[in-house]
């Protein structure tokens, strides 16, 4: 694989930071964004030597000057994985607009943002790798979940559209949706919710941050140009359509 740069979003913690790894073990140049946690972003980068750099995937012109950034230091951006997420969870009749706006912004708006600040560039270089990362969750539905289940389901329509856009520029626009992985998200559930949720997957485990880094060096191989539009669904055969 060539040295391209990529860039990760929510990429110090979870899953991004098993992409974040994967990606430079491929031999990628990587650069990590987060916004929250600076204690994990610090270690993050003391353990795998991988830039951080933090922003709210949320904010479109602090996103326009991060990227201004990150190609300064590192190089035109060839592949963006966006991964950034976060969950309000209630049912629709106790959820409050904030919680609503709140997880549309980040887990949706966010891929516009980053997406839309990277486009011109592959366009020009006619080259690009952009996965978003949906959900299981976003295929299915999920109770208590309206606000995060509708944004990963636009993310997965957002993919379908900007595929068609960036096919004739050599751009590749895919989407993974995870199913339950094991990250702390998933094991702050209540013990006895966590094994009704493992009884329902086929290969009788929660997912690891590993398996949908898999995923996206296979989406975002050089190799991989015929392959856009599409969703990978890395769940342990849970849902299948």
């Amino acid at each position: 694989m060539s040295q391209r740069v990529a860039l990760v979003t929510g990429g110090t913690r979870g899953i991004g930071k098993a992409i974040a790894i994967a990606l430079k073990n491929a031999g990628r140049t990587v650069a990590a964004n987060y916004n929250g946690n600076d204690d994990a972003a610090r270690a993050f980068t003391a353990e795998t030597e991988i830039p951080h750099y933090k922003f709210d995937v949320g904010d479109f012109p602090a996103v326009q000057d991060a990227v201004a950034r990150i190609t300064k230091d590192l190089g035109p951006i060839d592949i963006l994985v966006n991964n950034a997420g976060i969950t309000r969870d209630g049912t629709l009749h106790k959820m409050d607009r904030e919680s609503w706006d709140a997880v549309i912004v980040t887990n949706l708006g966010s891929c516009f943002n980053m997406s839309r600040a990277v486009i011109d560039s592959m366009r020009a270089r006619s080259f690009g790798r952009i996965v978003n990362v949906g959900s299981i969750n976003g295929q299915m539905g999920q109770y208590g979940q309206v606000n995060y289940a509708a944004a990963k389901s636009g993310i997965h329509g957002f993919t379908k559209a900007l595929a068609q856009e960036g096919a004739g520029k050599g751009i590749t626009v895919n989407a993974i949706a995870p199913g339950y992985v094991d990250t702390d998200m998933v094991r702050a559930v209540p013990p006895a919710v966590l094994e009704k949720i493992i009884a329902k997957i086929p290969m009788g485990r929660l997912g690891r941050a590993e398996d949908i880094a898999r995923g996206v060096l296979f989406l975002t191989a050089d190799e991989a140009d015929f392959i856009t539009g599409s969703t990978l669904s890395i769940n342990g055969g849970q849902h299948m359509y």
